[in-house]
């Protein structure tokens, strides 16, 4: 049997592939109202596929509590968010839950960190909960790290097929926990150590990270002398070897975001790209915001109650709020002591901001100026409602006379 530890973006899903394929599951999570949510039957956010995955993992058998579990293998897939002062990995979560694990476990265990973690996590914070049980690893408990690699709106089918990652101390508990995650993982899966593997997923992002950066800091260069970002980089990307990311408003969810900054804290007079990068990309909702009242300006507009922003959540097609661009804008709104926007996203039912509406057309009726910060398919579906507004698309999917571009 497997205790997955974390039932949230990673870890429910993971638990509901193995239990589908075939493997006794129990998913425990420390939150008794998540707990019952899918006790009765009912997923907690929305992911194609999901429901249908849910629905064959409950017919299999699976489990949800919030008692851990005596077994032979546990997966932690809890939350790592970062010390935003030293931009070192808040490991307090991991620390937790393989504290709970050690009391009941029984020994030659298997603990698997699938949470994403900072180089050397695993020695510095895992390790030392272990050996001040009396424990030691590689006999009592062995350690495996398998970092997620997944992402929100495309989650089921990644968890099929993407390649996969396993670190261990032994060759024996890596091969144990590739053969479990071979299940249902088409993707290659390889085995190496620990600190590799920590490195490695850290680094994936790092890249994304850069990239995002690039396209960002090129946007604000061609605004500076009203150069088309767009057409630059469709022409740029014509060369063979050149592939320029397209500008954004700003970076949310909970991998490329955060993990770099993993390494900026614990490599801070070296990752010096890195660093300029993530401060590029966390500028970006001021940049927006900027560019709000240059366009309410030249428009002579001056009721920033007339300024809509469609789109709350980090990415186009899922209802995840994690560090949200907009939700960054409308918090930098704040800081200038100006508030007033108005919002509307259609993955999200509930309110969780001021001014926010719940149905596009009295939102648009609301609202002389529409900042795309999402591009959810229903306003590329439904552009032709724009019409008559002015529209600052920060995505490039809006045409019109009176559209604006970061």
């Amino acid at each position: 049997m497997v205790n997955v530890i974390g039932l949230g973006y990673i870890g429910l899903p993971t638990a509901l592939m193995l239990a589908s394929h075939g493997v006794e599951v129990v998913g425990t999570d420390y939150n008794k109202e998540l707990v019952a949510t899918l006790n009765a039957g009912h997923t907690t956010f929305e992911e194609d596929g999901l429901e249908e995955l849910f629905g064959n993992a409950v017919k299999s058998g699976i489990k949800f509590s919030t008692e851990y579990q005596v077994t032979d293998t546990y997966i932690i897939s809890v939350p790592t968010p970062y010390d935003k002062f030293s931009k070192k990995v808040d490991a307090c979560y991991v620390e937790a839950a393989v504290k709970s694990v050690t009391e009941i476990c029984p020994k030659g265990a298997v603990i698997v960190i699938e949470s994403t973690i900072s180089p050397g996590t695993i020695d510095r914070y895992v390790r030392p909960i272990i050996e001040q049980k009396g424990l030691k690893t590689g006999e009592d408990i062995h350690l495996v790290h398998a970092p997620e690699r997944i992402i929100p709106g495309n989650m089921i089918y990644e968890l099929l097929h993407n390649n996969r990652t396993i670190g261990a101390d032994e060759k024996e508990a890596g091969e144990k926990i590739k053969e479990l995650y071979s299940s249902f993982c088409q993707g290659e899966i390889v085995v190496t150590d620990i600190r590799t593997a920590e490195m490695t997923k850290v680094v994936e992002n790092t890249f994304r990270a850069v990239n995002i950066a690039f396209a960002n800091e090129l946007a604000k260069i061609c605004r500076q002398d009203n150069m088309d970002v767009y057409e630059i980089i469709r022409i740029c990307n014509m060369h063979p070897r050149v592939n320029i990311l397209s500008p954004g408003p700003g970076v949310g969810g909970h991998c490329i975001s955060v993990d770099p900054w993993f390494l900026v804290g614990d490599y801070p007079s070296l990752a010096k790209v890195i660093d300029e990068s993530m401060r590029t990309n966390d500028g970006m909702p001021d940049f927006v915001l900027n560019r709000i009242y240059e366009i309410m300006k030249e428009n002579g507009m001056s009721d920033i109650g007339r300024v809509g922003l469609y789109g709350l959540t980090y990415k186009e097609n899922v209802d995840d709020l994690r560090e949200s661009p907009t939700l960054q804008l409308l918090e930098s709104q704040e800081r200038h002591l100006a508030t007033g926007l108005k919002v509307y996203d259609p993955f999200i039912k509930k309110d969780v901001v001021k001014n926010q509406f719940h149905d596009i057309d009295e939102f648009l009726e609301a609202v002389d100026l529409v900042v795309v910060m999402v591009k959810h398919n229903e306003i590329k579906e439904n552009a032709e409602k724009l019409e008559g507004k002015v529209v600052l698309d920060c995505h490039n999917i809006i045409k019109g006379n009176r559209v604006y571009h970061i």
